[in-house]
């Protein structure tokens, strides 16, 4: 419930604020201010910013970002001709208030739902005593507005046997759970056993029944190098989800919005540029302006990319792939330049349009690096349940280009770890840190 909220609170107060502005500058909330909502709701949605964990800075989160959203923005309403539709002066306020009211709003819920877990607070059991146990422990403690309150392990063992360093305060035996639930007053059971211990699972269930006891099993599954884990249902049979892509339902169609703007954006405003780089290829040497590479995107399905051919010879990278290297003779001038710059990617925005790649996203390899690498590096093809993008993750920390199966295997992780923490926040950044990169980044050849 408060997970629901909070995703929803950024978004939701943003459109307010802007509506309230609106009326207060005389202004008519019509069409182009209900797209600009639109566009809000899809670029803020869901919240980044997280008042209920204390690990994070909320006031950095809202007013780091914040700028990155209005800039988006005032991009699209120039390169599409908007910024003439609204009030200047209701759209200035609006940027000024909207952050420190999403500020007030987190604080704001977090306070009411502290408040509301911590008068309904319930009392938890853990059954067994092991890593994943004092994990769940740690989670219950540091974050109050779960309302629950940790009274303590069962388990069969001695506590030193458990462990001679810290040995846990146990309440009892599990022979005698249904007994301690009662005196613990425990509402709520978590059972950690590994999934080996099913008969013995089942017998716990069965003491159970005499208690009012909520009931949770959790499962192990540290072992998983899980991606987007989550629980889910198919017709009311629970499943749980180890692997998954990030971009289901409203997160997919708002990454795709913020896709389609972005891309949209950069090619009007860059149009001159690509035309002159077009020009510049054409007269330097003979072949083809646009070179096309075979690539796995979505789903390992292979797709065309496009990028300004910056080199005399045009390897498709199906069978075999050669790596460019600093002073490689098949680069020409023009190319060194455009190579150097990042210039040489900007036609993957029509691969953008075409829905084929995103503009943040894992980069695509040659199928030939694909073939050699997925059989070298575990999880090498789990990159490839998003599109892949002009950008990514990797890049921007600094693992642009090289072969070297160590530093292959760094980026690989990198993109697993998008895939796992994504947000439009996250998406956002790394555009940003892609252009201050791309002006600073002598190592580009």
């Amino acid at each position: 419930m408060a997970g629901s909220a909070l995703a929803l609170l950024e978004p939701l107060i943003s459109i307010a604020v802007l509506w309230v502005c609106t009326r207060v500058h005389g202004a008519r909330f019509d069409n182009a201010t209900a797209l600009l909502s639109l566009l809000i709701f899809a670029l803020s949605f869901p919240s980044r910013a997280n008042a209920l964990d204390r690990r994070r800075t909320l006031f950095r989160d809202v007013f780091a970002t914040w700028p990155l959203i209005c800039f988006l923005l005032l991009l699209f309403g120039y390169s599409g001709g908007f910024l003439s539709h609204f009030n200047s002066g209701a759209l200035a306020a609006w940027a000024l208030a909207t952050p420190f009211a999403v500020l007030f709003g987190h604080i704001a819920l977090a306070r009411t739902v502290r408040a509301i877990a911590s008068e309904h607070a319930r009392r938890a059991l853990i059954v067994g005593v092991n890593p994943l146990a004092r994990s769940l422990v740690e989670r219950i403690t540091d974050n109050k507005h779960l309302g629950l309150e940790f009274c303590g392990f069962v388990d069969d063992r001695d506590p030193q046997r458990i462990d001679p360093g810290q040995p846990p305060a146990l309440c009892g035996k599990v022979s005698d759970l249904p007994g301690q639930v009662r005196a613990q007053q425990a509402d709520v059971v978590y059972i950690t056993l590994p999934m080996s211990s099913h008969p013995r699972i089942l017998s716990i269930l069965n003491s159970l029944q005499d208690t009012t006891a909520s009931i949770y099993f959790v499962p192990d599954i540290t072992m998983f190098d899980l991606i987007q884990a989550r629980v889910d249902e198919v017709q009311g049979i629970p499943v749980l989800a180890v692997c998954e892509t990030p971009f289901q339902g409203v997160s997919g169609t708002a990454k795709r919005l913020l896709d389609v703007v972005v891309s949209l954006s950069a090619l009007v405003m860059l149009l001159p540029l690509l035309l002159g780089v077009a020009a510049l290829i054409r007269i330097e040497s003979a072949g083809p302006i646009i070179f096309r590479q075979r690539r796995y995107g979505l789903d390992g399905q292979e797709i065309i990319v496009w990028k300004f051919r910056s080199m005399t010879v045009t390897e498709d990278g199906d069978q075999q792939y050669r790596q460019v290297v600093r002073g490689d003779s098949r680069v020409t001038r023009v190319g060194r330049i455009i190579r150097a710059t990042s210039i040489d990617e900007l036609p993957q925005l029509f691969n953008v349009l075409q829905g084929k790649m995103s503009i943040v996203g894992p980069r695509p390899h040659a199928v030939a690096v694909n073939e050699r690498y997925r059989k070298l590096i575990s999880g090498y093809m789990v990159r490839h349940k998003v599109r892949p993008g002009i950008t990514g993750w990797a890049q921007v920390n600094g693992y642009r280009g090289g072969d070297e199966i160590e530093h292959m295997r760094k980026r690989i992780e990198y993109d697993l770890a998008y895939l796992r923490h994504w947000s439009l926040g996250l998406d956002l950044r790394i555009m940003f840190r892609t252009v201050a990169l791309v002006l600073r980044d002598a190592r580009a050849f």
